[in-house]
């Protein structure tokens, strides 16, 4: 099974959309804490569901407890810490939500395949891979593809 996963930073509408529909994507599951930003431009919330709906038939839901606090996207944001405690400090966030649980309810019902969203242009330094690694253990026969 595949998941993937895309940020909406640096592609056009176009780019985006056509990534996703190559794809054959079925559900997106938004993992920003911040949806609703101006700065999201066409992945802005609600409107992003009506694209996603409209154009291409994908369903979406919008997973907060996939995404880091405010108090750690601010300490990565502004270099307080290195990715290494940002990946720590994630995990710990992660552990402590018992994301787990959340993912073993909804993912066996997502239409499928799944992408994860989020806004960083690479998933290498992103907490969606991170978020990946977590489904692909509950779910080992998981392929990860990031757009």
């Amino acid at each position: 099974m595949k998941l993937y996963t895309i940020g909406f930073t640096q592609k056009t509408a176009e780019e985006f959309f056509v990534l996703l529909k190559s794809a054959k994507v079925k559900t997106v599951w938004d993992v920003r804490l911040k949806n609703h930003s101006q700065l999201a431009a066409f992945s802005k919330y609600p409107d992003i569901i009506y694209f996603l709906d409209q154009l291409l038939g994908i369903g979406y839901e919008n997973y907060t407890e996939l995404a880091p606090s405010e108090e750690l996207m601010h300490s990565w944001r502004h270099q307080e810490i290195d990715w290494k405690t940002f990946q720590k400090n994630f995990k710990e966030l992660m552990a402590a939500r018992n994301v787990e649980k959340l993912i073993k309810k909804e993912w066996p019902q997502a239409p499928k395949p799944i992408c994860l969203l989020c806004s960083e242009v690479k998933a290498e330094n992103c907490h969606r891979a991170m978020v990946a690694q977590i489904i692909k253990k509950l779910y080992p026969e998981t392929e990860i593809i990031n757009l």
